[in-house]
């Protein structure tokens, strides 16, 4: 009895292992030219980048470099257009605390925080997952929170033409925090609206549901 639990176990270990595949994938040319730019900066920076610590670290920040900065191969109004439904439904739609993560275009160091988004149907929604996605689109870059925040905005309104559109955006950046003014409970708040959201009464209930917790 034991000995066939054990190869019942076996077998659905092995279906695990060879049904899990790694979806990450990087351009070899790319990954090449990153890692011997990376290991000259290992080494100009007084570490041995032959070492065993370091001797694969200049592959691993190469792809990961590819992977933070994915959004340049996205494009979020397609995003958005892949699942646009017509719907007669012309109250606010809320996804809020989008977690992001981004680089400074400055110093080339994480920000991450939440994007709340919200905006008035005019006949077509979109996919709510889409929402989060064009969050990924635009801060797998280098970027500015600023502009992150518009160009939210700006995909949104462009590609569903919705009676109004709110982004707000809360980050902790590491360009502060680590380096220069080392302050470490600073965050900064971004925001953009347009259309219906340019009204007070509008704005007031999407910047008041995205400070409460609905319970």
């Amino acid at each position: 009895m034991l000995a066939c639990f054990y190869s019942i176990t076996a077998t659905i270990v092995k279906k695990i292992k060879l049904a899990y595949q790694k979806k990450e994938s990087y351009d070899e040319s790319v990954t090449n030219a990153l890692k011997d730019n990376y290991r000259s900066i290992i080494k100009e920076i007084g570490e041995d980048p032959e070492r065993e610590g370091l001797l694969k670290t200049p592959e691993r920040v190469a792809k990961a470099m590819q992977f933070i900065t994915q959004g340049y191969n996205m494009n979020a109004a397609d995003i958005l257009n892949s699942a646009k439904f017509h719907e007669s439904y012309s109250e606010m739609v809320l996804v809020k605390n989008i977690e992001l993560y981004s680089l400074c275009e400055h110093h080339m160091l994480p920000f991450f925080g939440k994007a709340h988004i919200a905006y008035i149907p005019n006949g077509v929604i979109t996919g709510l997952s889409k929402i989060a996605h064009v969050v990924e689109c635009f801060s797998r870059r280098l970027q500015v929170q600023e502009r992150m925040t518009h160009q939210i905005l700006d995909v949104i309104q462009e590609t569903l033409n919705p009676l109004g559109v709110g982004v707000v955006i809360e980050a902790q950046h590491l360009c502060m925090m680590m380096r220069g003014v080392q302050k470490q409970n600073s965050v900064t708040t971004t925001s953009a609206f347009s259309g219906q959201f340019m009204k007070n009464e509008t704005r007031s209930e999407f910047l008041k549901l995205i400070s409460h917790n609905l319970s």
